[in-house]
């Protein structure tokens, strides 16, 4: 049988430079490329749009009592934040709001630390959060203001309750989703359990505890909004909920909006320098979210 020929040889080709078209080859972004890659800028766009269409709808509609226009609002809101009124009921609901806010995460570190820890302490954090997680905090206004009388514990009593479910039952999930490969490296460096639930679980179940976090504050937040709405003013003035409580009932609907608006300028606030801070900080500096 004849031997298959050899394929020929194949020339050597050196090239001092490399051929037109050769590689990749950083294009730079173009000013207009730069701005539209920029978050902040798509986002004010965005808000900027919603402020015309607010302003064209309410100028169509022509009746400030129903649907003040965007301007009536901005002015309504500086007139509010130059007399102090507004300023001061904010800072009111803002107090009362980080009171109810850190007592529910205590609760909540205090409630899953024991469902981690026992059998016992996660079946019964199971079934509470199945009990009280889909109850509305506002529903329990009245019997606070029975056991807590007319006061701010009535409404950090049920803050409490807004914050402590979400917060404890996201947190416990992030902990037993925690990688196994995680977990056996804690165990075989020998960790204290202080160190391992500090350097393994905790890292480990951050992003689900910042979504906790996340959805605790917002259903603090309107919560709170809520409750004084219902409850009015508490010993010590009355905060954002009062003030468009108040405003309503003295037909001051420009007013009315621009409390609103102030509770939606709080939150987008505390979603873009605090927790997507602590998102870019943290989760996503390890990888761990894109």
């Amino acid at each position: 049988m004849a031997e298959p020929a050899a394929a020929p040889p194949r020339p050597d080709r050196i090239y001092e430079t490399l051929p037109e078209g050769f590689g990749v080859v950083a294009k730079p972004l173009s000013f207009w490329a730069r701005i539209a890659d920029n978050g902040v800028f798509r986002k004010s766009v965005l808000l900027a749009v919603l402020a015309l269409i607010w302003q064209a709808y309410a100028l169509w509609l022509g009746n400030s009592l129903l649907f003040p226009t965007f301007t009536e609002t901005g002015y309504a809101f500086y007139e509010g934040m130059r007399s102090g009124a507004l300023t001061e009921a904010t800072f009111h609901s803002v107090w009362l709001l980080l009171k109810g806010y850190a007592l529910g995460l205590a609760f909540a570190a205090a409630a899953t630390a024991f469902a981690i820890t026992t059998r016992v302490g996660a079946d019964l954090l199971d079934t509470l959060t199945s009990m009280f997680n889909p109850l509305p905090s506002i529903a329990l206004l009245p019997l606070a203001m029975i056991w807590f009388g007319l006061g701010e514990g009535s409404i950090i009593f049920v803050l409490v309750h807004a914050v402590l479910w979400s917060v404890a039952l996201n947190t416990h999930a992030g902990f037993r989703s925690v990688s196994p490969t995680w977990r056996m490296v804690g165990q075989n460096y020998g960790l204290s359990s202080l160190a391992y639930v500090t350097k393994i679980l905790i890292p480990g179940a951050l992003p689900s505890i910042l979504t906790g976090l996340k959805i605790g504050w917002a259903f603090a937040w309107r919560t709170l909004i809520a409750a004084e709405l219902v409850f009015g003013v508490s010993s010590s003035g009355g905060g954002l909920g009062w003030y468009i409580f108040q405003n309503k009932n003295l037909l001051d609907i420009p007013n009315v909006f621009a409390g609103l608006l102030m509770v939606i300028i709080f939150g987008l606030i505390v979603d873009n320098f605090v927790f997507r801070v602590l998102e870019q900080r943290t989760i996503r500096r390890w990888g761990m979210q894109s």
